[in-house]
């Protein structure tokens, strides 16, 4: 690009919802092999690249404070990366908006780093192939792969198997709700007891919220135990968001500590989340869109980040 540092990229980082993860196997080095149906809420950070002499990155929003910087932040790593693949000598001004809680279940720095990808992929006018770009998110973490994609997908081995699912319905809305704590996803797989589960995808397309809730009422979140034994308000958050009005199923995301609830309109929703909010004046609650394809989705929806907390 011509235009030098008047040039400035911006891409959302949408929060990844597990709608459910079961955990397959392990592999002999260690690591835990997974299926699980991922999906996107229409709310996020935001990733902010232009022109720069190096590689740098500020942080704001509301939880700027509990970002990590040096050489562990996901954002960096993949800037570095991209730029060692692409050969690239200019550098970038990275700035993140932090809306999401951090180690929250919802991909938080999965989606980050994603966002970077893309937003530098156009800043540094690079074209690479799908493959290697997969290959090099799959580097930077499990969860990034998917969060590259950004699409409604079957997620399965360590995060390297990405699937096209069936389309989800269209008027789906959840709340996410997170009661202020973090946790460390290396933890809850250690806490993890008990056997394997088998795969859950399916090749029905739910016509609507309530049959994709009946589907997904009949698969789990296969870490839920053990994020609750590493933080017991977890199952609080899991009842209350049960028992919100409208409210077709509950789950844990990921790792946890977020959970959500699945409602067939975003007035339900909001209702809900209000409620909740009201409640529990301390937890993160948001209400949120739920879709397979964040491509369809405006800038804005990454806006909001949730209050609390």
């Amino acid at each position: 690009m011509s235009d030098g540092d008047a040039v400035s990229i911006d891409v959302p980082a949408f929060a990844k919802i597990n709608l459910y993860l079961h955990v397959t196997g392990r592999r002999p080095d260690g690591y835990h092999l997974l299926d699980s149906l991922v999906a996107f809420a229409g709310i996020g950070d935001l990733i902010e690249a232009r022109f720069d002499e190096t590689v740098r990155l500020t942080v704001g929003g509301p939880y700027a404070a509990d970002v990590p910087d040096g050489p562990d932040n996901l954002v960096l790593r993949a800037a570095h990366r991209l730029a060692a693949a692409g050969g690239v000598t200019a550098g970038a001004a990275l700035h993140l908006t932090k809306r999401l809680p951090v180690a929250s279940g919802m991909g938080g720095g999965s989606a980050d780093a994603a966002a970077a990808l893309k937003a530098l992929a156009r800043l540094w006018d690079l074209r690479p192939a799908d493959g290697d770009l997969a290959a090099l998110a799959l580097d930077l973490g499990a969860d990034v792969p998917v969060c590259l994609k950004g699409r409604g997908a079957f997620m399965g081995g360590i995060g390297e198997d990405i699937v096209d699912c069936p389309p989800l319905p269209d008027g789906c809305w959840v709340v996410l709700a997170n009661p202020g704590v973090a946790l460390s996803t290396a933890e809850v797989f250690r806490r993890r007891d008990g056997g394997f589960s088998g795969p859950g995808r399916f090749e029905a397309t739910p016509a609507d919220a309530a049959e994709l809730a009946e589907i997904l009422n009949d698969r789990r979140n296969d870490l839920t135990n053990a994020a609750v034994a590493l933080a017991p308000p977890v199952a609080a958050v899991l009842a209350d968001l049960a028992a919100s009005p409208g409210a077709l199923m509950a789950r844990m995301t990921g790792s946890g500590a977020t959970c959500f609830a699945l409602f067939a309109s975003m007035d339900a929703a909001t209702d809900a989340a209000a409620a909740l909010q009201t409640r529990h004046p301390d937890w993160w609650v948001a209400p949120a869109p739920l879709g397979g394809d964040t491509d369809a989705w405006p800038r804005e929806f990454a806006a909001p980040g949730g209050s609390g907390g």
